[in-house]
């Protein structure tokens, strides 16, 4: 039995880097409804909310993307 640790370790490198960058992204959603929150006392900017849309709907495509790749009825 021969492994690839070289695609295996590609393959951690990626998936670690894709998961922080899912949920920096979705943090980023979360600031952006504490800022149209925060925007609610001041009755100004609402900027906040197309932030979290964005970012809420980069996370589902991400979401989805994999789910595409898992599933084989799909292909």
């Amino acid at each position: 039995m021969h492994l690839d640790w070289t695609a295996l370790g590609q393959v951690a490198a990626v998936s670690t880097g894709v998961t922080v960058a899912v949920v920096v992204v979705f943090a980023l959603g979360v600031l952006g409804l504490a800022q149209l929150e925060g925007a609610r006392d001041q009755q100004g900017r609402t900027s906040g909310l197309s932030q979290a849309a964005l970012c809420f709907l980069a996370c589902a495509a991400v979401v989805a993307y994999g789910i595409f790749l898992i599933v084989p009825q799909f292909h």
